[in-house]
């Protein structure tokens, strides 16, 4: 608000030595908090869990808020030291994480942070938010909580450009991932195209704004041939539209091949069409919409077969996501410029086609 200044944070540790203590003495140390075999001091493994701003509730004073680089710190903790850990399994992890990364945002809000500053951690933050997202969406986190999480966050790293303060130079890869993460979305397709004409030209918008003409436009053959050059990050962004499109794909093929007698396509022509993870993947897929199998490597499109019951299969996107880690571990995908990113020149998208 006008006139009303946020204080910066003063806490030089993961987790305010007050919440530590307390949460020691109540035993609600979370287990990746405790994990044997970590350093033994417990400022080193301790993070800041979320606790709701109550209404009426005075503002934390700045011994309680982390600042920027410490909140950056944290995130890049939480990517290099807890979010490969298999001390837990990886829904728990993923949902753990969540949690504590919600808290810093909440930390990034109640002070009065550079935009620069919280451009960086919110990006980090994005970053590893997008990469555990399908993990966390399968554990104890609430999916839509979490979809909220990402939707603010987003918010907030995009007001943080829109203020002007800079340079940002993820700013068009970040842009490029809200839209992928929106993919469809009318509101967010609007926004991007609000954006400055040098900006949209950039070779990630660009991408993610071909991504997004082919998934509304319905051109599966274009879309998943996009998906398969996309960098790991924005694949990750993309991962929670994949079923919905193969779904969308598959009907649109039920439509144009099914007979009162059946007729068969190879399972191949599926895989390759919809970069699936292989034939058996294909079988769930066809099997899964009431579609009848010819053997092991054919599908067979008999009229009034074809129905869709719950959600899409969300399917293990290997080819499409997990491939392109490259033995690469999250927190260097996360750290560092994506080499793409800063190789790619305009052109560099696959020429139209069908």
């Amino acid at each position: 608000m006008p006139g009303c200044e946020l204080p910066v944070g003063t806490c030089p540790d993961m987790c305010p030595a007050a919440e530590r203590a307390q949460r020691e003495r109540e035993r609600r140390l979370h287990r990746l908090e405790v994990a044997p075999g970590w350093l033994q001091d417990p400022r080193a493994r301790t993070v800041k869990e979320y606790s709701r701003p109550a209404a009426g509730k005075p503002r934390p004073p700045p011994s309680q808020l982390r600042p920027p680089s410490v909140l950056l710190a944290t995130v890049r903790y939480l990517a290099s030291e807890v979010a490969e850990s298999a001390d837990a399994a990886r829904a728990e992890v993923a949902s753990f994480v969540a949690d504590r990364l919600r808290a810093v945002r909440l930390d990034l809000a109640l002070q009065g942070a550079g935009d620069a500053e919280a451009a960086a951690a919110l990006a980090t933050l994005l970053a590893v938010v997008a990469r555990l997202g399908p993990d966390a969406a399968r554990g104890p986190a609430d999916p839509v909580l979490l979809q909220a999480q990402v939707q603010e966050g987003f918010g907030s790293l995009r007001r943080c450009y829109a203020r002007g303060a800079g340079p940002h130079p993820r700013q068009p890869a970040f842009q490029g991932l809200f839209l992928l993460y929106n993919l469809g979305s009318v509101e967010a397709l609007h926004e991007v195209l609000q954006l400055p004409a040098a900006l949209r030209t950039c070779p990630p918008l660009r991408k993610a704004l071909a991504v997004d003409a082919a998934f509304r436009e319905g051109n599966a053959a274009r879309l998943f041939r996009l998906l398969q050059t996309l960098p790991y990050l924005p694949s990750c962004a993309v991962q929670c539209h994949v079923g919905h499109a193969r779904r969308e794909a598959l009907a649109r093929l039920a439509r144009a091949f099914s007979t009162p007698k059946g007729q068969t396509l190879p399972l191949g022509f599926m895989v390759n069409l919809l970069a699936l993870d292989g034939l058996k993947e294909a079988q769930d897929l066809c099997q899964s919409h009431g579609l009848p199998l010819d053997g092991e490597e054919r599908v067979v499109f008999l009229r009034g077969c074809y129905v869709e019951e719950g959600l899409p299969p969300a399917g293990t996107c290997k080819v499409l996501v997990e491939s392109k880690l490259r033995g690469r571990t999250l927190e260097e995908v996360v750290m560092a410029e994506e080499e793409d990113e800063g190789m790619d020149r305009p052109g560099s998208l696959p020429e139209e086609g069908t």
